[in-house]
């Protein structure tokens, strides 16, 4: 059974690519392994490329991360399993998601993964650079003349009140 957060299914040779490029990004380069890292690792625009299981117990552990990925442009793919995945990356344990910060000599395989992973709908398109909010606001509604009641003096213009003069300060004796 298909989970919810993922997205297409990536073909076994990406899938076997995506491995040997995380065991060599994790040789010579820098990896955030684990759901919360990888999460920093989007939101702070350092990750290259996400590599996320498939089955993922609770989903929603990483059920955020295609949508924080589509969103920063940046691309990602699956693994069938957690326990691939921390393998690839070197641990004893189960991984449920990695990202790729620095690729080291993995420069190269991590450009063609992504490549190769953007038009299966591991990311479409790059996100624009800032965010600007739309040049029309609606404004509130402006409140009628009719319905508030004119003070008589307020159609007279203000007098000026002379300025007051500052008297020099006394010396203490």
């Amino acid at each position: 059974m298909a989970k919810a957060y993922v997205k297409f299914e990536t073909p076994k040779d990406l899938v076997a690519k995506c491995l040997e490029t995380i065991t060599v990004a994790n040789d010579s380069g820098r990896l955030r392994k684990g759901a919360n890292e990888t999460t920093k690792g989007i939101e702070a625009g350092t990750a290259q490329l996400v590599i996320i299981a498939e089955d993922v117990e609770p989903e929603e552990v990483v059920m955020h991360l295609p949508t924080l990925c589509q969103e920063k442009g940046i691309a990602y793919a699956y693994v069938p399993t957690k326990k691939e995945l921390g393998g690839a990356a070197g641990l004893p344990v189960p991984c449920a998601a990695i990202a790729i910060d620095k690729p080291g000599n993995a420069a190269e395989m991590v450009k063609a993964l992504a490549d190769k992973v953007r038009p299966l709908g591991g990311v479409t398109a790059k996100p624009a650079e800032k965010h600007e909010r739309p040049k029309e606001h609606k404004e509130a509604p402006k409140e009628h003349a009719a319905e508030k009641p004119k003070e008589a003096h307020a159609d007279k213009p203000k007098e000026a009140k002379p300025a007051k003069e500052k008297k020099p300060k006394e010396a203490k004796a």
